[in-house]
């Protein structure tokens, strides 16, 4: 059976981008506000007053500096603490096809072949504007691309699950050409007014092409393996959905201040508990790897680059000194949170993208991604001549 290649990558960036100064005088604003409209139930304690957030505190618990967001105002204003994107017409293309589109044709460019060589699109992404019709379908119709197209959700790990099942198309001979695209507006669903997660999200999205070996040219990466990992927990959850219109309204006086307090309409929002998710997220991923590895008869020990899930640098770090052996270097576990911040599954899309390069052929690296459900993927990547 063919395998697969990653032939080309493309990435869309938002223009506006918030600094966590920025960002810490927003919240602190509205905490203010907020804190003084409940001074008589702070004073006879029947509430907690909310703490301020600091740039230091956002940079030490994540490593994040910057995000990239499509509505910067929205997110800045105190009195509305979120994203202002309106809803467009069904004659328009809809928001995240369009990033789609941008990231996508990027792509297309660097591959240097007619999309009429693509025979599907995969849609992969932590959330989808709508249940139906498709997002992948809408994205396949504005770059005129024939075939099939559909939308798959695995939250942050849904790149790598799509580059999976793309491979997985060019092994059964079901196409020679893959479009997988993760467009993400993580501003969306994140509560901006939670000191506790309000500096983690930013808004991207990314492409990449996956081909048979028999059809791409010369350059790209073939892939060597890749593999699957899912386990439940509510640790990080989102429960928004169209059941929740059927739901009583209910009044909600106290915003939370962590996943653990969070009110009845907060949980329609991200939500996560942090410290249960590094416990157990970070040996999952770590023995994955190095398991997957030894399979594939690879030295995860002698792996060039490591281009990891963009959540936290602690995460990461640790992550990289349990596969490697060792503490890595810049340029071995690459860092892109800092400017980005964690763009769901686009993260480790981002940081392949934009740093890989340097590699002699038959050297290899590795895609991973982890987040929600809990889920993980590899996708172990050798330089082609």
């Amino acid at each position: 059976m063919p395998h697969a290649v990653i032939a080309a990558t493309g990435l869309f960036t938002p223009e506006q981008s918030i600094s966590n100064a920025e960002l810490v005088a927003a919240y602190n604003a509205w905490a203010e506000r907020w804190n003084a409209d409940h001074a008589l139930q702070i004073a006879e304690g029947d509430v907690a007053a909310l703490t301020p957030s600091s740039v230091e505190f956002i940079e030490k618990a994540s490593g994040i500096k910057s995000r990239f967001v499509l509505d910067k105002a929205g997110i800045l204003d105190p009195s509305r603490m979120a994203p202002n994107l309106p809803e467009r017409t069904n004659d328009e293309l809809s928001i995240m096809a369009e990033m789609a589109v941008k990231a996508a044709r990027q792509a297309i460019e660097a591959w240097g072949k007619p999309v009429s060589e693509i025979g599907a699109v995969l849609c992969a992404a932590s959330n989808m504007p709508r249940p139906y019709p498709a997002l992948a379908v809408e994205i396949q119709q504005a770059l005129g691309i024939d075939g099939f197209g559909f939308d798959m959700n695995v939250a942050c790990s849904s790149a790598t699950f799509g580059i999976k099942t793309a491979a997985d198309f060019i092994a059964s001979g079901s196409t020679k050409a893959v479009l997988m695209v993760n467009p993400e507006v993580c501003s969306a669903h994140l509560n901006f007014k939670d000191r506790d997660s309000h500096f983690i999200f930013g808004d991207v999205a990314t492409a990449v092409i996956v081909e048979s070996a028999e059809t791409a040219g010369p350059g790209g990466w073939d892939i060597l393996g890749t593999r699957l990992k899912t386990e439940f927990s509510n640790n990080i959850r989102n429960n928004f959905g169209f059941l929740n219109r059927w739901a009583l309204p209910t009044d909600q006086a106290v915003p939370p201040t962590s996943a653990s307090k969070a009110g009845p309409q907060d949980d329609k929002l991200f939500i996560q508990q942090g410290r249960k998710v590094f416990k157990d997220v970070v040996p999952m991923v770590s023995d994955m790897i190095v398991e997957h590895a030894g399979d594939l008869g690879l030295d995860p020990t002698g792996l060039k680059r490591l281009w990891l899930h963009q959540a936290n640098i602690n995460m990461n770090q640790m992550i990289g000194r349990k596969v490697l052996g060792r503490d890595p270097s810049e340029d071995e576990n690459v860092i892109i949170l800092d400017e980005y911040a964690n763009t769901s599954s686009a993260g480790s899309i981002i940081a392949f993208h934009l740093h890989n390069e340097g590699f002699a052929p038959g050297e290899t690296g590795l895609i991973c991604s982890f987040g929600a459900g809990y889920s993980a993927g590899t996708v172990f990547v050798r330089k082609r001549a």
